[in-house]
């Protein structure tokens, strides 16, 4: 006898754990990462999905130095990547989004935006067949998938009312201490991660170097440069935000402004609230690289 076919709904129960733990770490809707799963492996039942534990039909490129499975796919005989288990494909899904540079305006939709991730992903080229989003979309709405996008709530999505705002007299609040970030889980080795502005983040300790964080997380050294704004020149300091993601172009609505204090940098203003430093500079209409003084009011959104 063969194997008993999964059904959708029972392979949404067997996984859907595993899509919201990712979306929790990489900023992913797990409501995407599901019916990208069911499209991609038929809900379980491929031959991919079965004998190599690949879900997400990610073929092999050359950065790929695993075990491999040949499938029929655009061309005869394709190198497509093999696991130890599923979620090592849901790791790598994951991991293959946020590596490559084409995905990363991805990341300024709110993981609660599954219909703006479903287009992005085919203007980014994921998939070559033209109705890929809108096949996204219908199995989102047809299981209801989009109830596990909402398993995590920042609470800088939640909508602040300031009982100050109507006064004309900016209204400056503090930096966020690093005690009042949400802590969003913990990584194998034990590390807190961090969640602020909607990005995760973690603080550097002592040993610690770009490398070391870098492989621990699963990303590239010159993604963390980018993602805080830092050249390898960098020197990294034990206490200091170091960004896992792409930074917002903007604060979180309860932060408005931010009144520079003495040596304060505008890279150092753009960690402490996760923002962007070339839109913290064109947001204030300032020169990039321009030092600031003390008493100087900057606007975060």
């Amino acid at each position: 006898m063969g194997q008993k076919r999964m059904t959708t709904e029972e392979y949404i129960e067997t996984y859907k754990h595993i899509a919201i733990k990712k979306m929790k770490r990489y900023k992913i809707p797990a409501s995407i990462t599901l019916a990208q799963g069911i499209l991609e492996s038929g809900s379980g039942n491929s031959r991919l999905a079965r004998k190599g534990n690949n879900h997400f039909g990610i073929k092999c490129h050359k950065d790929w130095h695993g075990k491999r499975i040949y499938e029929d796919d655009d061309e005869k005989h394709e190198c497509f990547r093999k696991y130890k288990k599923a979620e090592d494909s849901y790791s790598d899904h994951s991991r293959f989004l946020t590596q490559r540079g084409r995905y990363s305006f991805l990341f300024d939709y709110k993981t609660t935006d599954y219909k703006s991730w479903a287009y992005g992903l085919k203007k980014a080229g994921y998939a070559t067949n033209p109705k890929y989003p809108e096949l996204l979309i219908r199995l989102i709405k047809k299981y209801d998938l989009d109830k596990y996008d909402r398993n995590i709530k920042s609470s800088n999505d939640k909508k602040t009312h300031d009982k100050r705002s109507g006064k004309k007299k900016k209204e400056l609040g503090l930096p966020p201490a690093i005690a009042s970030y949400k802590v969003v889980y913990k990584s194998d080795s034990g590390r807190l991660v961090f969640e602020n502005n909607r990005t995760n983040l973690i603080i550097a300790q002592a040993g610690d170097t770009f490398y070391s964080i870098a492989k621990e997380f699963g990303i590239y050294t010159w993604q963390l440069y980018k993602n805080n704004d830092i050249d390898k020149k960098h020197i990294l300091k034990v206490g200091e935000r170091i960004y896992l993601g792409k930074k917002k172009r903007k604060a979180a609505k309860k932060h408005k402004y931010h009144e520079v204090k003495q040596g304060e940098s505008m890279q150092l203003v753009s960690q402490f609230y996760g923002i962007r430093l070339k839109h913290l500079y064109k947001m204030n209409n300032l020169p990039e690289g321009v030092q600031l003084e003390a008493g100087k009011v900057l606007r975060l959104r």
